[in-house]
């Protein structure tokens, strides 16, 4: 079989090399691998920035937004030879801590856990892979043509949980939402949260190119303009941050209206200094009961959320969503950022 690699650690290493099949331990499913989806972990990998190979070599097999499609699947395992189905990304540490050992282990304590195609663990960027049964997760099968969407769809299902568990605190019925970004986790968290009945707006630099009118055909508002106008205009009850970009953050702290939730989802590059009014962020967040909380990863729960979300929502429009198909062995054009790309998904079959 053809698969992605990459050595951690190094710059201009990826490869698509030969390798044997593999063969799936006891219980474990054998998948024919379809897609996988890139996004800026895999960037980061590829330029040398982060990523551990498994113990005793030094390359990694690179992919952790997966679909395939179940080639063998032993009794009792839920499974069948067809099914469609992602890899959930993470795995529990050994120790493990008291989040893995509940199977919240994308809250990991200890930070021993593994990653597929990310951290210790190949990823699914190969045309055959095995998975345990229970991190696997089924998609309907009309999502052939959209299921690698599931990665980023649970992280943003995982943040809405987030926002419902921290505004439970106390009386919480939201009515607006301002999600800040329109790239992937921007477009899927404002897609969950129409389906979730809010009012939802979009902040984003760019006024032209796919942006725009996936948004609203989403029926959402897309804003080009100031940020702390948009903020202002809209008042949200909730927003949902998907850039990392420091201003946005800080404008986000104070942007809601009075009980609001901001989950952080963007993660902001290293290094980059702004000035901000400490006192008056503090004052605002403490005197209205704001809240602020970051989220990343997703377990089984959040994939099986995701799964739900991206059966419900209108098939041609997740299909926009995906601007560029590179086939396996042009993997390195995938990487590559150009302009007009929402999400890039690499062909494993081609």
């Amino acid at each position: 079989m053809r698969a992605l690699t990459v050595k951690p650690g190094r710059q201009d290493c990826l490869d698509v090399r030969e390798l044997p099949d593999p063969s799936p331990a006891d219980g474990e499913l054998l998948v024919r691998g379809l897609a996988i989806g890139v996004c800026g972990t895999d960037r980061e990998i590829t330029g040398g920035h982060y990523g551990k190979a498994p113990l005793g070599r030094d390359w990694l097999i690179l992919g952790h937004e997966s679909l395939g499609r179940v080639e063998r699947a032993p009794s009792g395992s839920g499974f069948s030879t067809g099914d469609l189905v992602a890899g959930v990304v993470r795995r529990p540490d050994p120790v493990p801590c008291g989040a893995c050992a509940r199977q919240e282990f994308d809250m990991c304590r200890n930070g021993r856990y593994t990653e597929r195609g990310i951290k210790e663990l190949d990823g699914f960027g190969a045309q055959a892979w095995c998975v345990e049964p229970d991190y696997a997760v089924r998609l309907e099968p009309h999502l052939a043509s959209v299921g690698v969407l599931m990665e980023p769809t649970s992280v943003v299902a995982k943040a809405w949980e987030q926002v419902d568990r921290v505004g439970g605190r106390s009386w919480f019925e939201p009515r607006r939402a301002l999600v800040t970004g329109a790239g992937p986790i921007g477009l899927l968290a404002a897609l969950l949260g129409v389906q979730r009945g809010l009012e939802v707006h979009v902040l984003d630099r760019v006024s032209d190119g796919p942006k725009p009118s996936l948004v609203r055909d989403l029926g959402a508002a897309y804003h080009t303009d100031d940020a702390e106008r948009v903020i202002d205009d809209v008042c949200p009850d909730v927003i949902v941050e998907a850039t990392g970009a420091s201003t946005l953050v800080f404008a986000s702290l104070t942007g809601t209206a009075s009980y609001g939730v901001v989950c952080l989802t963007g993660v902001s590059p290293a290094g980059r200094r702004i000035t901000a009014d400490a006192g008056t962020i503090n004052r605002e967040m403490v005197l209205q009961n704001d809240a602020v909380v970051g989220s990343v990863n997703a377990n089984q729960r959040h994939f099986r959320q995701a799964a739900a979300a991206l059966a419900r929502a209108d098939r041609s429009w997740l299909e926009r969503l995906i601007t560029r198909r590179v086939p396996l062995e042009r993997a390195a054009e995938a990487l590559e950022s150009r302009p007009d790309d929402v999400k890039v998904v690499i062909d494993l079959e081609g």
